[in-house]
This record gives C-alpha cells, structure tokens and sequence, in this order.
C-alpha cells in the first residue's frame, strides 16, 4: 500500500497509516465505539494522537475494554490503581473525567436512546465530506465543533473543548478530512 497516496499526517509510521486506512474517517454509529474515541481523544488533549494510539491496547486493558458502564462506577481505588499504569497517560483530571464522562455518556443514552442518536443528531445522521486538496485547509475546530463542544460541556462533560471534539468528529466519520487525493475516499 505505499504506492497509494495518503493523508501526509500518517505517511511514514505503519501504526499511523494502518489507523489512516481502517478507522479514521470512517462513520462510527455503535456507542461502544463511540466511547472508545471519546476516551482516548480526552487522553489526547494537550498531546500528540500517535502517542495515544501506540497505548491504545494499554488504555483498552487498563479501561476494561471501555466498558462505560463499568467506568462509570469505578472506585477510587480504581482510580488510584489507573494512575499507577505506566502503559496509560497518568493524569489524575483526565482518568476522573474518563469516570464522569461515562456517567454522562449513559445519561445521554437515557434521554436520546443512544449516544449514536445524540452525537449524529447534530449533522442529521450523516457525513459532513469535506473536499479539502491540502492538510493546511484541514481546520482544527469549526462552529458545529465548537456548538458540540458547549452543549456536551453542558451536560457534564470535562476535556472536550472545541479542538478534541473536531479531531473525535474526524475520528469517527462525522466529518470526512481525508483529502481529495487520499486514496480511502474510493
């Protein structure tokens, strides 16, 4: 796959370029999964998204394969055990927030029926596909980011401000980054 043309974020490390290929960008509608991105992007606050997805293995053992229901109750002694893991980023404010931010998660599964449901709401269920023809067109937050960012802050939320909700809407297909020549965009 190295005579394909790619997204120039990814070129070069074959951890990178295996996520480019398989994930990033394509719609994500179950909630486990949708989990999954919102803990790992409010991890990623603050660092580099290769560093999180080279311990993404570490956090999915460390957060029981996030399970958010599970997350959601964890102990302080769990806590304290998650800020002991040297395979995790080691951040007392962001493993609390992985624990609140999974109890809002299932309050907004209570009031929409899923996650999915609320997320998507925002762009009537379906991709937003930018057309961009260079990485520098890419922005890192929009107005509907930002819009998302407030009302999920509203609703408990903690370490998703307008720029990890972005990069979580690039993550998960809501908005489609890939640029014109990449070749995932069929």
């Amino acid at each position: 796959m190295s005579d394909k043309t790619r997204c120039r974020w990814c070129v070069g490390d074959a951890l990178y370029e295996k996520y480019h290929d398989e994930e990033w960008g394509r719609p994500v509608y179950y909630d486990h999964k949708l989990f999954e991105f919102l803990l790992l992007e409010t991890f990623q606050a603050g660092l580099s998204w290769i560093t999180i997805l080279r311990k993404r293995e570490n956090f999915r053992r460390a957060f029981d394969d996030f399970d958010y229901k599970k997350i959601a109750s964890y102990s302080q002694e769990k806590s304290d055990e998650l800020l002991q893991d040297t395979g995790i980023i080691r951040n007392r404010l962001k493993v609390a927030a992985a624990i609140s931010n999974a109890q809002a998660f299932m309050k907004i599964q209570e009031e929409f029926g899923s996650f999915s449901n609320y997320y998507w709401k925002f762009t009537d269920g379906k991709p937003i596909d930018n057309k961009f023809t260079s990485m520098g067109q890419i922005p890192a937050t929009t107005p509907l980011s930002d819009a998302i960012s407030k009302d999920m802050k509203k609703r408990g939320f903690k370490f998703v401000g307008s720029t990890v909700i972005y990069a979580n809407m690039q993550a998960t297909g809501m908005v489609n980054d890939h640029i014109m020549e990449c070749w995932t965009r069929g």
